[in-house]
Order: structure tokens, then sequence, then C-alpha cells
């Protein structure tokens, strides 16, 4: 877990019980879900092996330990985990090198939380290698703290990575809103107590109690979150 700028207290709006917003990173703010899946199919291919598409909703969202291990399993490849993960991050990290699109109206989020100095977290499963290489073009300067999943105990859907980033901020997870894309993610986020915001890039989200479903994130913006949090708990 690494804390770019110190937490920046609970300045909230008038009404508004919103302490902190944690932002998860692929397929929510960069548009990278695709590409690790991508690797995933050229890595397996240099192993003879071609991955099945349906597996797909299998692996997108997940830590890698389950994707890998799934992935292993479902192939039969004759590789360990540890080999594989190395692989694996090496070829995402080239990936991103060569083109890394943000999502939607992140650039515009991330700037209005900048603005209204919003404790601002990333929340995400990928490694930390991996995270601060997209924190270049994300900018550094938007987030108090990032968390990656190697980081962590237990990565999503287990609530650590989100328990860990409401603590590095000091604020209470009942008082987060949270925006993720995938329902490895929104489990994580709502087994922390947040209140979450879905933006689906993969397989459908169906709203539920303290989720709220969107089609894009260009439908967030700060108002929005607050409405979210109207009271703690």
């Amino acid at each position: 877990m690494t804390s770019t700028v110190p937490a920046l207290g609970t300045r909230t709006a008038e009404g508004s019980a919103l302490q902190a917003v944690l932002l998860d990173m692929d397929g929510t703010l960069v548009d990278t879900e695709g590409f690790w899946w991508d690797v995933e199919k050229e890595v397996f291919a240099s192993l003879g092996h071609v991955l099945d598409d349906s597996w797909r909703h299998v692996v997108v969202g997940g830590p890698m330990t389950r994707s890998a291990g799934f992935l292993i399993e479902a192939t039969g490849a004759d590789i360990s985990f540890a080999e594989l993960s190395v692989l694996l991050n090496d070829g995402f990290e080239e990936r991103i090198g060569r083109d890394l699109p943000l999502m939607p109206g992140a650039a515009r989020l991330l700037a209005e939380l900048s603005e209204h100095r919003i404790p601002t977290a990333l929340v995400s499963a990928s490694h930390r290698r991996i995270i601060d290489r997209v924190l270049t073009s994300l900018g550094r300067h938007h987030f108090a703290l990032t968390v990656a999943g190697d980081e962590v105990p237990r990565t999503k859907p287990h609530p650590d990575p989100y328990l860990a980033a409401a603590a590095g901020l000091a604020v209470d997870p009942a008082r987060c809103a949270v925006v993720e894309d995938t329902a490895t993610g929104v489990a994580a986020a709502e087994a922390a107590g947040c209140h979450v915001v879905a933006v689906p890039s993969v397989a459908p989200i169906t709203p539920a109690a303290r989720r709220t479903v969107v089609r894009s994130l260009e439908a967030v913006d700060l108002t929005f979150l607050r409405s979210l949090v109207t009271h703690a708990g």
C-alpha cells in the first residue's frame, strides 16, 4: 500500500456524509480489461494452448492468483503460477507502454475530485509494478493512497483492499463511495460495507441495495457520489 500524498481529511458538502472515493483501475479508469485477456491469450498461445473465449468472464476483474490458477488448470499448461505471473505482468506492462486509453469520463472525474479535495484512493487487484506504470498516465497527484493486489493478505473479492484503503485514509468504509466495473470488485466493496457504483465493462451487473449501476463513468460526478452517502452507516 502506497500513500502518494497525505490523507486529506473528511471535507464534505453540507448534507452529505461522503468521506472518500475509492476507485478501481482496470476497466474502471483505464480501458485495459481487454488488454489482460489479449495478453493471457498470447502467453498461452506461446505455451501451445488456445483459450476459450467463454473463460474470459471467469477471469475478468479477479486477482492474478485466481485468473492464472484457473487458466493453468483449464488448459493443463506445464507452467507454475510464479512463472506465469511474470509472463503476464511483463506482457501487460509492454502492452500499456504502447497505448493506455482512459475510460470516458475518467479524467474529468479525477480532476473534479482533486479540485474539491475529496480524499481519493486507487484500489486495484493488479500488482504494484503495474499500478505504478498506470499512475504515470492517470496522475499520481489525484490519489491520496494506492492499494495493489499484491500488498494485501487477500485481494478482491475479499474486502481487504477496500478496508485497507479506508484505514489508510482514516475514514469509515460505510461513508465511502466505490466505483467498480466487475462483479468481483463489487463483491469486495460491498463486503467492506461501502456504497458502490458499478460501471460494467465486460459482464452485466444488476442493481442492489447500496449498489447503483450506471452505463458509463460519464454519468458519475461528485454531486452524484455525494447523493449516495447521505447519512453515516
